[in-house]
């Protein structure tokens, strides 16, 4: 494991191709749905060696109930006044401009900004991301889970306010900057993900009746209907499935792909070329999937937990995407032999 804890003294050398500047972010929200809204942001400014500018912070009036109330405290009475996320998304997009976004799971904090700017019509300067979880497993931390409190621990943060957006933010960036440090002294590349906003909204759609579910389990009638995204319907594959694929193999038609957690590409766009390319996606992981993709087989999700089960080949991202470009085609089915005739008689 890398030397971690020594936060005072910046490395000898400092790797030219590190960012210039990071925005870490926390966002507390309605829920965890695509149709959820945020209810507060904060955002700690920090230069390119992980040293605090600034920080910022605000309320949000979602529009509708606050959701979970009982974890972030914020009450649809607290909110009755808060600016709009479209008010706040000028001086929200000069907090992230031209920096690398850092949060803690960064694919959930990223999809509810990307959401809300394209609610509001416009596109967040922000191009790449980091995850505080990817970061500190590419240092090897011993730490017993990936929660923040876990982190913050291992570096002697003391959180004070959990699950108050500007608290978790104070918190994540004192985290930050040591696990930085630690990974410039070792020469790491950092975990970088790409950011693509979403250009897609629908303010008329209704939300799926789960997701409704879900909202009123909150206890809290929504009064919101509208989703960020349509549903999609996809075309059935027309091939059959071929079976597991062969590590080192190349894909088949009809193979049947399953995705667990963040992707560099918009999940939707990479299953759209594996669409193209004739393949199946799963939504479920089963006995049936020949391939499951993730940047992070570790990660304990019922996908990873059930491929290590059934022994189903687990690939990342970047070698799905080199694959993707030489797809075999699925074998001819052969024809139905037809039957004879009977003689007439």
């Amino acid at each position: 494991m890398l030397d971690d804890r020594t936060t005072a003294a910046h490395p000898p050398e400092w790797p030219t191709a590190y960012p210039e500047g990071y925005a870490v972010v926390d966002v507390e929200t309605t829920g965890l749905a695509r149709d959820d809204r945020i209810v507060s942001a904060a955002v700690y400014r920090l230069d390119a060696r992980g040293d605090v500018e600034d920080h910022w912070y605000t309320t949000v009036n979602p529009e509708r109930d606050p959701g979970p109330v009982w974890i972030h405290g914020l009450t649809s009475e607290a909110l009755a006044d808060a600016p709009l996320f479209v008010d706040i998304s000028e001086e929200f997009a000069a907090r992230l401009d031209g920096r690398v976004l850092v949060a803690h799971n960064a694919v959930f904090d990223w999809s509810m900004i990307a959401r809300e700017y394209a609610r509001a019509s416009r596109t967040p300067p922000v191009r790449q991301r980091l995850c505080t979880i990817a970061l500190s497993k590419e240092l090897g931390l011993p730490l017993p889970n990936h929660k923040l409190e876990s982190l913050a621990a291992h570096f002697g943060v003391v959180q004070q306010r959990a699950h108050h957006a500007l608290d978790d933010a104070r918190v994540l960036a004192e985290a930050f900057r040591p696990s930085l440090r630690a990974a410039a002294r070792g020469g790491l590349r950092l975990p970088l993900l790409e950011c693509r906003p979403l250009t897609e909204w629908s303010p008329g759609s209704a939300a799926p009746a789960a997701v409704i579910g879900r909202q009123a389990s909150y206890g809290g009638s929504s009064g919101y209907a509208g989703s960020w995204r349509q549903s999609r319907k996809r075309p059935p594959c027309p091939y059959p499935n071929p079976g597991r694929y062969a590590v080192g193999g190349a894909l088949k038609q009809g193979m049947r792909v399953a995705f667990s957690g963040d992707t560099s590409v918009d999940r939707e766009l990479l299953e759209d070329r594996a669409i193209e390319a004739g393949l199946h996606i799963a939504t479920s992981l089963s006995r049936l999937t020949s391939l499951l993709v993730t940047n992070d087989p570790d990660s304990g999700t019922s996908k990873t937990v059930k491929a290590a089960q059934f022994d189903t080949p687990v690939i990342d991202e970047a070698a799905f995407g080199q694959l993707l470009r030489d797809v075999e085609p699925a074998d001819p089915v052969p024809a139905k032999t037809a039957r004879p005739r009977a003689a007439d008689g």
